[in-house]
């Protein structure tokens, strides 16, 4: 090192110029870093005394464009009005399909637990006969009489429940369905002429029913179950000693004359 004319000191010529230019660059990069504060600083206060409505309080406002440019909707797939309507129409008998199983399950289950009676026609019934038969007859037992219970009343579900009834107390019950009826008796009671019998014997299990004979062949009964049906008699209070059958609006037929006893 050595003394400079000028009173300074020599550092080797180059280094100097390599501090000084060190030292410069640094005190520029701080004016700039400076001068750049200042520019944002001076945007800023222009963005807030600005009318724009694109900026609030220097701050950039988003509207329904902007979000619509940065949120795109999704394409949805176009369908022809053709596939449209084939869709809403396999849909519709979908749902009419599955209403019908649901009716249908429904159905079985209000009939198989008797609130449900079907029927398929009423029974044809043959020509009452005018008058009421007049023999006595003895009370069979309940083993051998085939009945067939209808409800002819307007509580569903009647003739499955008296039905039930015979079946306890031993009777052979077949048909049971709706009918209907003109008289008004708690239980009709119907047979031919080979069923009095049996008919005298289900007489004798409700109270004021009537009986009409038919014209069939077998010794079957119907047992007609009106509105003003209540009750079946207690099965030990039931009178099975011999009789007639109770016939209310038929005239008794004549019993044959007996044989006067010679002198």
């Amino acid at each position: 090192m050595t003394d400079t004319p000028d009173g300074g000191r020599d550092h080797g010529g180059r280094d100097d110029d390599v501090l000084l230019t060190a030292g410069q660059q640094r005190r520029a990069a701080r004016e700039a870093r400076r001068q750049a504060k200042d520019a944002a600083y001076e945007e800023r206060l222009a963005r807030k005394k600005s009318k724009d409505v694109q900026f609030w309080h220097g701050r950039q406002v988003i509207d329904a464009q902007g979000l619509a440019e940065a949120f795109p909707e999704p394409e949805s797939p176009e369908y022809e009005p053709s596939m449209v309507r084939r869709r809403i129409t396999h849909a519709v008998t979908l749902v009419l399909l599955l209403a019908l199983v649901v009716a249908g399950v429904v159905l079985a289950g209000m009939v198989q637990r008797g609130e449900l009676e079907i029927k398929f026609g009423f029974p044809k019934a043959a020509a009452p006969v005018a008058s009421c038969p007049a023999e006595t007859l003895d009370y069979p037992a309940n083993k051998k009489v085939a009945v067939n219970v209808y409800n002819a009343g307007s509580l569903e579900g009647m003739a499955t429940k008296v039905a039930a009834e015979l079946k306890k107390r031993g009777y052979v019950v077949k048909a049971v369905a709706n009918r209907t009826t003109e008289y008004s008796a708690p239980v009709v009671v119907v047979s031919g002429a080979a069923g009095h019998a049996s008919a005298f014997n289900l007489q004798r299990n409700v109270a004021g029913s009537e009986y009409v004979q038919d014209g069939r062949k077998d010794a079957s009964v119907d047992f007609i179950v009106t509105n003003t049906y209540t009750t079946l008699v207690e099965a030990p209070k039931v009178d099975q000693t011999p009789g007639r059958l109770s016939c209310p609006r038929l005239q008794p037929t004549t019993a044959p004359p007996s044989a006067k006893p010679t002198p």
